[in-house]
């Protein structure tokens, strides 16, 4: 906060040849947070009371709250029709997923992986 202040508070300098000339600084823009950017709920359901000391934080920069929880991206995949009665998901691409996880699809309704969220239904096969 105080490197802040220095720097607003002291005039630019600029060399032409060997004059100085001395500017003054105008029209600095602050990006403080503001009361609703301090009121956004975020993917854990945190946020602070308007006099919480934690707020001293945002008041030289802006809260970031993401609007994109990773469970409603999961929930936009459709569940994977299968006919087994068990499954595995390891997350796929390789190195990048997680470790293999069995499935079980006997009971009716679709089924998450704990690691991703992926679902899995079993699909009705009549014989």
């Amino acid at each position: 906060m105080a490197c802040r202040k220095i720097i607003c508070d002291l005039p630019i300098l600029h060399r032409r040849g060997n004059k100085l000339i001395v500017q003054a600084t105008t029209g600095l823009t602050h990006n403080y947070s503001q009361n609703s950017d301090l009121q956004k709920v975020t993917h854990t359901g945190q946020v602070f009371a308007e006099d919480d000391y934690r707020n001293v934080r945002f008041t030289n920069a802006r809260r970031q709250v993401n609007e994109n929880w990773g469970i409603a991206l999961v929930n936009e995949i459709p569940p994977k029709e299968c006919k087994e009665r068990v499954v595995y998901c390891d997350g796929g691409d390789g190195p990048l997923g997680h470790p293999k996880v069995y499935i079980n699809l006997d009971k009716p309704g679709a089924h998450a992986c704990g690691y991703c969220g992926l679902r899995f239904i079993k699909k009705d096969s009549h014989h």
